[in-house]
């Protein structure tokens, strides 16, 4: 839980250096799969800051899905916006509300719940199906994003969010997938090759997310993305279980866990710039409408 914890921290901190970047980096085609977008953002040094935050994160959420069940290193993960208000609040000075304060505390009494109620992880290492069902379904991800660029904003960000989201999803199941790291066999898995495909895909769809349209939107749209669909796959064919009698606290503590942070989902867009005299609000570069 501290590895899965920290991760939240890492992942939640470079959501900040990534969001203002993505927005100062010149526009994309529009297409939700847009790899030039994504080298014009990596020449905001922010977004390598971020991406380096980003690494050593999922080293860490390795480390936790070793030993933890998927349901609550996704809520952990969710958590992250709960980091990502805390860190906007204090480097970008964005004020939070009295209820902003109060999902970033649920969020955290959702954690303890879960940290409280959580058993060890499944012993089920998957099947082979399930390994060529998860490298389908990312692709599956990049195929939908990329025709989501021809949405309207809203409904391509809320696309784009789910398909980022799903993407990273696919990324915690493949660990779990992948029993082991030793070569040759591990390249014949195709929970690698699911992870790949799907991590370089959900990077792809947030950048493309944080750089127009409704982010708040897209966020939400993430969190949900990368929470709900790995827990369930965890839990019916990984075999994670809850400590004895305790299934209750845990379900509870997920849909709390995950409430706080879809509340939190605005820290997903870095704040408006004011004009020169510091009155108005101007939108950052690259907003679309």
């Amino acid at each position: 839980m501290i590895c899965a914890l920290a991760s939240a921290v890492c992942f939640g901190t470079a959501s900040v250096f990534q969001a203002v970047a993505a927005r100062a980096a010149e526009p994309g085609t529009g297409s939700g799969v847009d790899p030039a977008l994504l080298l014009r953002a990596l020449r905001q040094w922010r977004y390598v800051v971020g991406l380096a935050l980003d690494g050593l994160g999922f080293v860490l959420q390795i480390l936790a899905l070793r030993s933890l069940p998927i349901y609550a290193v996704g809520a952990a993960l969710a958590a992250s916006l709960a980091v990502t208000a805390v860190v906007a609040a204090r480097m970008l000075h964005v004020r939070l509300s009295g209820t902003e304060w109060a999902a970033v505390g649920v969020v955290v009494v959702g954690l303890a719940m879960l940290g409280l109620s959580s058993g060890p992880e499944g012993e089920s290492t998957g099947s082979t199906a399930l390994k060529w069902a998860m490298l389908g379904i990312a692709i599956l991800i990049l195929l939908v994003g990329a025709l989501a660029g021809r949405l309207p904003d809203r409904s391509r960000a809320l696309v784009l969010g789910l398909g980022a989201g799903s993407g990273f999803g696919v990324v915690e199941v493949s660990v779990r997938l992948i029993d082991t790291v030793a070569l040759p066999e591990v390249l014949t898995n195709p929970a690698l090759y699911a992870l790949l495909v799907g991590g370089g895909t959900a990077f792809l769809l947030l950048t493309s997310a944080l750089q127009r349209g409704s982010v708040t939107t897209a966020t939400a749209g993430m969190v949900i993305g990368e929470t709900i669909g790995p827990a369930l796959v965890g839990v019916v064919w990984l075999g994670d279980r809850t400590r004895e009698g305790l299934a209750w606290l845990a379900i509870l503590g997920f849909a709390v866990a995950v409430a706080g942070a879809l509340a939190l989902a605005r820290f997903g867009e870095p704040p408006a710039e004011t004009d020169e005299k510091g009155d108005q609000p101007v939108s950052p570069p690259g907003r679309g409408a």
